[in-house]
């Protein structure tokens, strides 16, 4: 397993998500179910593999899945990495959702109850919360911090003026610093490249990659002329998640198909490959209902698809850029000045 530097954690480029832990309500339901028998498990496999970072959040499967991490990670604490998250609605009413001073100290104090322990190594805020001033949320992450309940602080699903705002607070103010942006990123989703990832390379914040298979498409078995298998989650959940254009899912997994026949690796140990080879990207995060799909994703990590490979995939993808970044991004005297990310990793600025 390879670590990357996130804050001043040293974190896999793979990491476990256990949104499957738990498996209570509609959603979190279609994902999985693990009990604390086979989640034990899981964390075996993944520490053997050196996969030590954990990821979860309270609004999974009402915090069930918080309760069986907990459980499965007893008694090796020290061997471990815990990254949760808070800010979603917990429940209807005032005060179930957000992140103001008295529903971050509860979320903090409930999280740390169901996970069994008396710290958190990252912890995220879930999404931006417009109701509650800056200062006052990184004021109150200060003093969690200050308290030894938070290590590291992070943040999930923000836009780049809302990451910005909060960076620039947190320095002009000496507040704890994002060292992480938990976002969605796929090779049928690479919105994250038009401002998070510059805005992720100017401010040394890592990227922690949610649903880097595209929502479950990027399996192997959506295809052309392939409608959505039986027993796929996407039946179930599809709404929940990004949409994605059927021609480009189509496009991509065609060049993934020719990748697997050359490198003998799966669809998604290539989708995911590509991902760690992306600027900013700290660590991946990777669900598994049972052993058989965690060892299948531990196979993305050991080895590198070729630059030309990689180029493959990158024209695949690629989508028209939106405004502010269209027309002006591919124009060569503007790309001079701010090139677009391709040719950073090109110029080996951007690793």
């Amino acid at each position: 397993m390879e670590y990357r530097r996130l804050g001043g954690l040293d974190v896999p480029v793979l990491s476990f998500g256990a949104g499957t832990f738990g498996g209570r309500g509609e959603l979190f339901g279609a994902w999985g179910n693990t009990d604390v028998a086979e989640a034990r498990r899981l964390v075996d496999v993944a520490l053997d593999a050196g996969m030590t970072m954990f990821d979860t959040a309270d609004v999974y499967s009402d915090g069930a899945s918080e309760e069986v991490l907990g459980q499965a990670v007893k008694g090796r604490r020290d061997k471990v990495l815990i990254s949760t998250k808070a800010g979603l609605p917990m429940h209807d009413g005032p005060n179930g959702a957000g992140t103001s001073r008295s529903r971050l100290i509860k979320a903090v104090d409930d999280a740390l109850r169901r996970l069994g322990t008396d710290y958190i190594d990252l912890f995220q805020l879930h999404a931006f919360d417009a109701a509650t001033p800056v200062e006052e949320v990184l004021h109150t992450l200060g003093d969690l911090v200050t308290a030894g309940k938070l290590r590291y602080v992070g943040a999930s699903n923000f836009s780049g003026w809302q990451l910005m705002k909060s960076l620039a607070h947190a320095d002009r103010h000496g507040r704890p610093r994002y060292v992480a942006h938990q976002v969605y990123y796929s090779l049928v989703g690479r919105d994250y490249e038009w401002e998070l990832m510059p805005l992720a390379l100017d401010q040394g914040v890592g990227a922690l990659v949610w649903s880097p298979l595209g929502w479950g498409r990027l399996t192997g078995k959506i295809r052309r002329g392939s409608p959505i298998p039986e027993g796929s989650r996407l039946h179930k959940t599809a709404v929940y998640g990004p949409a994605v254009d059927d021609e480009l899912l189509y496009r991509v997994v065609d060049v993934l198909d020719e990748l697997a026949a050359e490198t003998g690796r799966s669809v998604p140990q290539i989708a995911l490959n590509w991902l760690l080879t992306r600027p900013t990207v700290s660590s991946v995060i990777v669900g598994a209902r049972n052993e058989e799909q965690l060892r299948e994703n531990l196979g993305a990590v050991g080895w590198r698809l070729t630059p030309e490979q990689v180029s493959r995939l990158d024209k695949a993808s690629e989508v028209t850029a939106p405004y502010p970044y269209h027309p002006y991004r591919n124009q060569e005297g503007f790309a001079r000045v701010n090139p677009p990310i391709e040719r950073l990793i090109a110029a080996g600025l951007a690793g």
